[in-house]
């Protein structure tokens, strides 16, 4: 039984060990973030969701600009200062302000814009530059 454990913990070190050495994680970029907010039409509509999803998930896999990507969705707010109400939300690194310049004219930023836009009925965007450390 011993043997079986240590056997089951090796072998889960060597899966996590060889998954972060694979290079498959991004690293956050802190030269340029491209933060979006995007409010629904339909916020509750799963078919405009799985639609969306689909779409923002193929645009960030072929975009020759963005460095890291992180879609989300509010969580339940547990503080008054907490904003909840948008439906997703969109935060992309980039290694420059031009990087990021030419992402916005990019083919697929633009399909996904074709392809999602009447979804929306309100989206917001902050950029900020990283500071100097």
């Amino acid at each position: 039984m011993k043997k079986y454990i240590c056997t089951l913990l090796l072998l889960a070190f060597a899966i996590t060990t060889y998954a972060q050495v694979e290079n498959t994680m991004k690293t956050f970029d802190p030269s340029f973030a491209h933060t979006v907010y995007f409010w629904f039409k339909n916020p509750d509509n799963e078919a405009d969701r799985a639609r969306f999803e689909k779409s923002l998930q193929q645009f960030l896999d072929n975009s020759k600009f963005a460095k890291t990507d992180f879609i989300g969705k509010p969580p339940k707010a547990s503080r008054d200062v907490v904003d909840g109400s948008f439906t997703y939300s969109l935060i992309v690194t980039f290694e420059s302000a031009a990087a990021q310049e030419g992402y916005q004219k990019e083919e697929p930023h633009l399909l996904f814009i074709e392809e999602c836009k009447d979804l929306w009925e309100k989206v917001i965007v902050y950029d900020s530059q990283g500071i100097a450390q």
